[in-house]
């Protein structure tokens, strides 16, 4: 158990960490600008952004815990921090100090209710690795459990000692800071943090149980159980509480060691493309899916020499560490399903509107220099592989970065945290893959999985169409409503217009744009109906029937317009 007087401690230096630095930021960007210093304030932001992301690291390091694991959140956090801050915060992770071994035996022995000597017949007391909640050992399981298993060899994690209180603790002091930070208008115009902090509590918590971390990796295996190309350690259940988990030894070569990959004759390249495959079918066709691919979270396994069964292949990927998993619900994975497709045709404007269907960019929204940076993101790097990009001049890339990262910052959106996963998950896939081929291109990986999406089975994507045309009329429709406006707008005096006779010729457009929306919407409801038409002859019929009124429209409504207007 952690001391009470450390714990408090601990509460006021983080708190005082904050305090010190939304002080500093307040006199910068709230007081100079009341004296018309805005320059001075603006001239150093992202310097200070990137001081007190460096003095962060140095706090999170030294505090460990759930500390470590608000630098990782923030550090992915590409929608709400800029590059300066998620750049200082990477690489948290490796600085964990490890545990003194007679602490983590205690908790051990404490959770198994026995000595390590009877759940074990060995137990390495030197760490394979130490992360912000736990550490890992080799041990042996007693030949009896080994028996029953089927192996001996296995890995312990161990939960380290009186994390659960440190993360309550944390949690308190983070929800108050959030609290202070929430009543500044140019913070909660862009981000609601007390929510933002609700979602990153509930991830902390689900990792610091192993039960349900073993379950995932269960249920993982499960997924790619047709699959002899991906694998998974098995759970010692008899050896796994809540605060110890028992593994089989999966360790292998680590994905991105590439003299000891080329050395067991295997084909870095080739493991790029298994990676990408691999997880974008967790992404796209499981919907569960590993959050936290790292290279230390990943082994390239060896087939065992002589394999007597020729269908086995030479090598497979093994997935470890399952207790940063991420779903994918129904509608957020049609949205992903129209993005992807999107993604793979090149197409800006299309991803960003599957990006507002999916609800996490507001309708109300102006999302043109969201599109145009797409366009530009796609027409400038979308076909190159890591090797072209290593070619381009970078002053370029840092321009355009900063470019793209202000428009998608200013956009009025927060990323939900299942979808930060998921462009976690893709992000830290492309790096592993480019590091093993660096002709490696996330694009090309995706369009595989675009045309599989794109042919639903049962006509489906026919029926898509036939819905797509149907929403893209009707907002169509809506487009003379927003010229009216315009009209208002002009009416009032509100919008500044210089040509004679411009109301005139603004009712001219919109008798116009409504006859031109009549042949569209006209045409949408008759492709739409003779498409439903074989697999639901009732609404095909219906649909083909109401296009003669938009038809009608198109037809006359010029002839009694322009009676009215003369």
């Amino acid at each position: 158990m952690t001391d009470t007087r450390q714990l408090r401690a601990r509460y006021r230096r983080i708190l005082r960490f904050a305090a010190r630095y939304m002080v500093l930021e307040w006199w910068f960007e709230l007081v100079l600008p009341r004296f018309g210093l805005e320059r001075i304030a603006a001239r150093r932001r992202l310097a200070r952004a990137a001081h007190i992301a460096r003095h962060f690291h140095t706090l999170a390091v030294d505090l460990g815990g759930l500390m470590i694991k608000v630098g990782q959140f923030m550090s992915s956090r590409l929608d709400v921090l800029p590059s300066e801050i998620t750049r200082e915060l990477e690489g948290l992770q490796d600085e964990v100090p490890a545990v003194d071994f007679a602490l983590i035996r205690g908790s051990a022995e404490h959770e198994l209710a026995l000595p390590l000597e009877r759940a074990y017949e060995f137990f390495d007391s030197n760490p394979i690795a130490a992360a912000s909640f736990g550490q890992v050992h080799r041990a042996r399981l007693m030949p009896s459990d080994a028996t029953d298993v089927g192996f001996s060899d296995v890995v312990v994690k161990v939960q380290r000692p009186g994390i659960a209180e440190i993360i309550e603790v944390d949690l308190s002091a983070l929800r108050r800071v959030a609290r202070w930070l929430s009543r500044v208008r140019f913070i909660s115009r862009r981000v609601d943090l007390p929510a933002l902090l609700e979602e990153f509590a509930v991830i902390s918590l689900r990792e610091i149980d192993y039960l349900n971390e073993g379950s995932n990796a269960e249920r993982f295996a499960a997924n790619f159980a047709d699959d002899p190309r991906v694998q998974a350690p098995e759970v010692v259940w008899e050896r796994t509480t809540r605060r110890v988990l028992t593994l089989s030894d999966a360790t292998a070569i680590k994905i991105n060691d590439l003299s000891r990959l080329e050395a067991a004759g295997i084909d870095p390249s080739e493991v790029a493309d298994e990676l990408s495959r691999a997880m974008f079918e967790q992404l796209f066709m499981h919907r569960f899916f590993h959050a936290d691919p790292h290279p230390g979270n990943i082994f390239v396994t060896p087939a065992i020499p002589d394999r007597p069964d020729p269908s086995t292949p030479a090598w497979t990927l093994t997935f470890i560490d399952f207790g940063m998993m991420g779903e994918v619900p129904e509608n957020l994975s049609r949205g992903l399903q129209r993005l992807i497709i999107a993604a793979a045709a090149r197409d800006a404007p299309g991803l960003v509107a599957s990006v507002r269907d999916m609800g996490i960019l507001l309708r109300t929204a102006e999302t043109a220099p969201l599109e145009r940076a797409m366009g530009e993101l796609f027409d400038r790097f979308g076909g190159m592989g890591f090797t072209e990009l290593q070619q381009v001049d970078p002053q370029e890339f840092r321009a355009f970065g900063n470019e793209f990262s202000e428009v998608v910052r200013t956009m009025p959106f927060q990323l939900p945290e299942n979808f930060l996963l998921i462009i976690r998950a893709v992000s830290v896939t492309s790096g592993v893959a480019s590091n093993l081929n660096s002709a490696y291109n996330v694009w090309t990986a995706i369009e595989p999985f675009a045309q599989r999406l794109a042919i639903d089975e049962g006509g489906g994507t026919v029926k898509e169409f036939a819905k797509q045309a149907l929403s893209s009329a009707g907002l169509l429709l809506r487009l003379p409503q927003q010229l009216e406006s315009v009209a208002t707008l002009m009416q009032r005096g509100q919008l500044t217009v210089e040509t004679p006779g411009a109301d005139k010729r603004l009712r001219v457009i919109e008798q116009l744009a409504r006859r031109v929306l009549s042949a569209i919407l006209f045409t949408a409801l008759l492709i739409g109906g003779i498409l439903l038409r074989p697999t639901d002859p009732t609404v095909g019929t219906v649909l083909m029937v109401i296009s003669a009124l938009p038809l009608t429209h198109a037809l006359f409504s010029g002839i009694f317009s322009r009676a009215r207007l003369l």
